[in-house]
């Protein structure tokens, strides 16, 4: 069989076991699909060919995921974070697609560490209007050059004590619409190949039964807390990450 991305079988095995965490943590607490997939992929590929993949896989996650949700969206935020990514997603991308494998996994890991340290500090804004709000957005848009938008939008929501599901839901909408916008500047950048639309295919179907058992919330444990353990294992990701391009 041929694996996307000349993957050996061992590295494919591995990264189909991280579709199934990833997508099992976004059915249970609405974020860190991408980051995971992404900082994760780092240890054994360049991180940028799964960029591409996990926005075509949040196609899929938002489909499944939408009904019973879109009730829920803060859409007057959705737009305003949109409106920033307009413009710092193009300089992300032009940033990010010139620089070497080591560079870019460098820059995932600290990035990542860096957004791990803010979740966990539990950052609390003092003011939520909508200068602060676009400057999310801009920042936001500029991380989605390497599929990790979500953790700075996640970081503003938990700063303004959003309920869980408006924090689920605004995300969801966020990422779709977020990935609309993305697909035709990542193909200009050459970040969407075959390769790119075959890794996908293989992974939706781990992706459909791990975000279904994450929706079913079987752990007896609080979203809010489920966070905090994903917000860890993103952070010893990084760390094993950063090894690796140091190294």
């Amino acid at each position: 069989m041929i694996l996307p991305f000349d993957l050996s079988p061992m590295a494919a095995l591995y990264m189909g076991a991280v579709f199934l965490l990833a997508a099992f943590v976004r059915g249970y607490s609405g974020f860190g699909f991408s980051a995971l997939v992404v900082s994760a992929s780092a240890l054994v590929t360049n991180p940028l060919y799964f960029v591409a993949v996990v926005m075509f896989c949040e196609f899929g996650l938002t489909f499944q995921q939408w009904r019973g949700v879109s009730g829920h969206v803060r859409w007057p935020l959705v737009w305003v974070l949109l409106g920033g990514a307009v413009i710092g997603l193009p300089l992300g991308l032009a940033v990010i697609t010139q620089v070497p494998v080591d560079t870019v996994r460098a820059v995932v890991a600290l990035y990542v560490l860096a957004m791990c340290a803010v979740l966990l500090r539990g950052w609390v804004l003092p003011t939520q209007g909508l200068p602060t709000t676009g400057a999310v957005g801009v920042f936001a848009g500029a991380a989605n050059a390497v599929g990790m938008a979500g953790l700075p939008v996640a970081s503003f929501f938990t700063a303004q004590s959003m309920p869980a599901n408006a924090f689920r839901a605004t995300l969801i909408a966020y990422f779709a619409i977020l990935d609309v916008f993305s697909a035709p500047l990542m193909w200009w950048h050459g970040m969407v190949t075959w390769d790119t639309v075959y890794a996908a295919a293989l992974s939706t179907p781990i992706i459909i039964f791990g975000v279904w058992v994450g929706g079913r919330q079987f752990l007896r444990v609080a979203p809010s807390d489920f966070r905090r353990f994903a917000i860890g294992l993103l952070a010893v990701l990084a760390l094993i990450g950063l090894a690796k391009a140091v190294i």
